[in-house]
């Protein structure tokens, strides 16, 4: 109940007991939303943790709402060099300085120096953010969602990308988030009272609607037969040899895809986090595991050669979903294909159980929660849901 009432609140960098702050973990799955799940039921009934339950469910959602449109994707990134190629001197002058903190508004330049220094903001002030960058500052949302991506440790495809459509008016039509100075004040404590120039009214911004839901993706049964090497990316770094069962499965191959997040290079503090990730990965798996940068326009056959040498045959990974990832990853198939390896990926039952409600919106999603704890056999309370 206590994480009910605060959730909400921006305390300060130096004051973040109201929230978890797991997101970045979550976001690379060093832990799993159902571990997280299993571990805060098994002490709390759902009514009492029924707010954090549903905001662990709200990546989920998030997540399988885009694995459905992968186009939204493929359009917010398409758009990102035209929107700074249309930016007037004026609107390159508002770009920098709301990127350094330096515009007149002290409330987001406090904000864009702990983004930048820390790789977090709270979920609250990230929608502020984004609305002051559209409507009031009158950026392209896709030049802020970009900027969020290069410094977040947590930086998500799916996240992030809905979470600024949401905030601009496009991924609920017709209905956009319009930040408020008494609204700052009052949940960040009073840090911020006096927040002036804030654009008093806006429209939603237009864009084309979504694409209906495409199918999902299915597991491929990996070959139990063939010298099989796991693939594994950031964006699932609980992976085991236990999760797949194959006699022949005996190396691993990292594929570092952090340059595909932002059109410019990640922040320092990312690649720190994420290099920090895949070592304590290495040091978990009871496998070699080679590394392999995904920059260039060799790196994909240099993950052939590596391959061929060590004579695997076939490359098995847990599921990749859409973002930067499977962007690094696209021609992958083929190049391997020439020598001779196949890929096959595996879908967590998380997801695979959980994905197909994100057809709508997450109300719609959010009634079928506790069918999809019960379906998980996730226990609280000493029961089963």
């Amino acid at each position: 109940m206590h994480y009910a009432r605060t959730r909400n609140f921006d305390f300060g960098q130096e004051n973040r007991g109201n929230v978890s702050q797991l997101s970045p973990w979550i976001r690379h799955r060093l832990i799993t939303e159902d571990e997280v799940l299993t571990a805060v039921l098994s002490q709390h009934g759902l009514a009492a943790a029924e707010k954090f339950v549903q905001e662990v469910c709200w990546r989920t959602y998030w997540k399988g709402w885009l694995e459905m449109r992968p186009s939204v994707w493929r359009d917010y990134r398409d758009a990102i060099a035209p929107a700074h190629d249309t930016l007037s001197a004026d609107d390159r002058d508002r770009l920098a300085a709301a990127m350094r903190g330096e515009t007149d508004i002290e409330c987001l330049n406090a904000w864009s120096r702990e983004l930048t220094s820390s790789g977090y903001l709270h979920n609250h002030t990230r929608m502020w953010f984004a609305s002051i960058w559209i409507f009031t500052l009158r950026l392209p949302w896709q030049l802020g969602a970009d900027f969020f991506m290069r410094h977040l440790l947590d930086g998500d495809a799916a996240s992030n990308t809905l979470s600024w459509r949401w905030v601009a008016g496009l991924q609920t039509v017709g209905k956009n988030y319009l930040a408020r100075a008494e609204n700052i004040a009052k949940y960040t404590n009073q840090r911020f009272v006096d927040t002036p120039g804030l654009s008093p009214s806006a429209q939603p911004i237009l864009g084309r609607d979504p694409m209906p839901p495409m199918p999902l993706a299915e597991s491929v049964p990996p070959d139990t037969a063939k010298h099989t090497a796991l693939l594994i990316t950031d964006d699932d770094l609980a992976v085991s040899r236990d999760l797949f069962a194959l006699p022949q499965l005996a190396n691993a191959v990292y594929v570092d895809t952090t340059a595909w997040r932002c059109e410019q290079t990640a922040s320092p503090e990312v690649q720190r986090f994420v290099d920090g990730a895949v070592d304590d990965l290495a040091d978990r798996l009871v496998m070699p595991m080679h590394r392999v940068a995904a920059e260039g326009e060799e790196w994909a056959g240099e993950l052939g050669q590596w391959c061929e040498t060590a004579g695997i045959e076939q490359l098995v990974s847990l599921h990749v979903p859409v973002g930067p990832s499977t962007d690094a990853l696209q021609q992958t198939k083929q190049i391997l294909a020439t020598y001779g390896i196949t890929m096959t990926t595996v879908i967590r039952p998380w997801d695979r159980l959980a994905w197909p409600y994100a057809t709508k919106g997450f109300f719609n999603f959010k009634k079928h929660i506790p069918t999809l704890l019960q379906d998980s056999g996730i226990v609280f309370s000493g029961r089963k849901h």
